[in-house]
C-alpha cells in the first residue's frame, strides 16, 4: 500500500510514501467507531443543568390547610411537583456523562476511521506541514492545487507548527490536529485526511505493536 507524497505548494513530487495495511487496510468495524464516538461526544457535555426539587424551591413548608373537613382534596405542602410554583420531579442534577471504552476499542475506532478515508481516496500525504510565515493564502493555494478547497479537511501533523496552525485557522471548514491527539470524531466528520510523512510514520509504528 503506497501513496504519492504532495509537496507544500500541493503539487505531487516524485517521492512515495507505504501504508501499514493494519492501520489503513483493515476492515472498517462501525460498531467501534459508533462506540468510540458516541463517548467522545458525551464527554463533551457539561452536564451542569440543575433543577430543583421540592424541599429546594421558596415557599412555606407549612401543611396549608387541615386534613378533614374543608371539602377539599388533602393536601400536605404548596410547593409540592403537582402544583402551580411547585417543585420539580425526577428533574436534571449536575453529573458526568463520560463513558468508558476499552483501549483496544479505541485502537480499533481509529484504525477503521483511518481504513475508511483511505479506502474511499480520502487521504493525501504532504511531505512536511511546516510554513516560514503565517501566510493563510499559501494554505489556500494549497487546497485549490489539490482540488479539495470545497471539502471539509483535517490536517494531522506529529509536531504541530504554529505558523501553520495559524495559517488555517480562518478558512472554513479546516482544522489541524496532532496525529496522536486527533479524535475518531474528527476523523469520520472529515471529507479529507492530509497528514505529514512524520505522522505516516508514528502511526506505522503503531499497527506493528
Amino acid at each position: 500500500m503506497k501513496l504519492d507524497i504532495y509537496n507544500i505548494e500541493g503539487k505531487k513530487t516524485s517521492k512515495s510514501i507505504s501504508l501499514d495495511k493494519n492501520v489503513f487496510g483493515i476492515e472498517s468495524n462501525d460498531h467501534s467507531i459508533y462506540l468510540v464516538v458516541k463517548s467522545e461526544l458525551a464527554a463533551k457535555r457539561q452536564g451542569t443543568s440543575k433543577s430543583k426539587g421540592k424541599s429546594e424551591v421558596s415557599g412555606t413548608g407549612a401543611k396549608p390547610w387541615k386534613q378533614k373537613g374543608t371539602g377539599r382534596a388533602r393536601a400536605g405542602r404548596l410547593r409540592n411537583p403537582s402544583r402551580v410554583h411547585g417543585g420539580t420531579a425526577f428533574g436534571p442534577s449536575p453529573r458526568q456523562y463520560s463513558q468508558k471504552i476499552n483501549k483496544k476499542v479505541k485502537k480499533l475506532a481509529r484504525f477503521s476511521a483511518l481504513s475508511n478515508k483511505f479506502s474511499s481516496g480520502n487521504v493525501i500525504v504532504i511531505d512536511n506541514l511546516e510554513l516560514e510565515t503565517t501566510k493563510t493564502s499559501s494554505v489556500v493555494s494549497m487546497l485549490k492545487n489539490l482540488k479539495i478547497n470545497d471539502k471539509k479537511v483535517s490536517f494531522l501533523s506529529k509536531d504541530k507548527d504554529q505558523n501553520f496552525h495559524l495559517s488555517c485557522r480562518n478558512i472554513p471548514m479546516v482544522n489541524t490536529f496532532k496525529v496522536d491527539d486527533v479524535s475518531v470524531y474528527e476523523l469520520m466528520n472529515s471529507t479529507t485526511i492530509i497528514l505529514d510523512k512524520k505522522s505516516v510514520e508514528y502511526l506505522n509504528t503503531l499497527g506493528k505493536n
